[in-house]
């Protein structure tokens, strides 16, 4: 066998054997890495005053903060879960979580139409109604978020409240 042809095997071998240990890194990597189980997180206090995360109840006037409650005498449903929060007070980071920008609940605006996107712990989520101190970064779990907004200036009479939403508009129950 040539020199030539038996450095271009020795090459071929070591690229392969180099392919095998990279392959074999990200196989361990993704089967013995700890994996977040979603199914498993529960959201820590989201608002000052209400460290139980009640929720919201039903309002004579504006129906029910529970998820699927019905909106606009049953035409659509309630794709998210209402915390109880007073206007003013402050929201939480209920875990971990990355600051995706900003999400607004209505067309037009008015005094309550703000919120953000963010995500953590397998999650994507949207919390409407707060002012956010900022739209991007990150913040550990308990570091405030922002302040909650003058819902009693839109809605007189409603249990002032956090909306909270999935990004895929799933029950966000379980989680709390």
């Amino acid at each position: 066998m040539s020199r030539a042809r038996e450095k271009s095997l020795k090459t071929k071998a070591y690229r392969i054997m180099r392919l095998y240990i990279l392959f074999s890194i990200l196989v361990s990597a993704v089967l013995f890495s700890p994996h977040v189980d979603a199914s498993q997180v529960k959201f820590g206090s989201l608002c000052s005053g209400n460290p139980s995360n009640s929720k919201r109840g039903c309002d004579t006037k504006y129906g029910c903060g529970n998820y699927g409650a019905s909106r606009d005498s049953g035409k659509r449903k309630h794709m998210g879960l209402d915390i109880v929060c007073a206007d003013g007070a402050t929201v939480y980071a209920p875990f971990d979580v990355k600051l995706n920008g900003k999400a607004t609940p209505y067309k037009k605006d008015n005094a309550i139409n703000n919120g953000i996107s963010l995500s953590g712990e397998g999650l994507c989520f949207k919390l409407f109604y707060i002012k956010p101190d900022s739209y991007s970064g990150t913040l550990k779990k308990g570091q405030k978020i922002g302040t909650m907004l003058p819902m009693q200036k839109v809605y007189p009479g409603i249990t002032s409240h956090v909306h909270v939403q999935m990004c895929d508009k799933s029950d966000p129950t379980k989680y709390f």
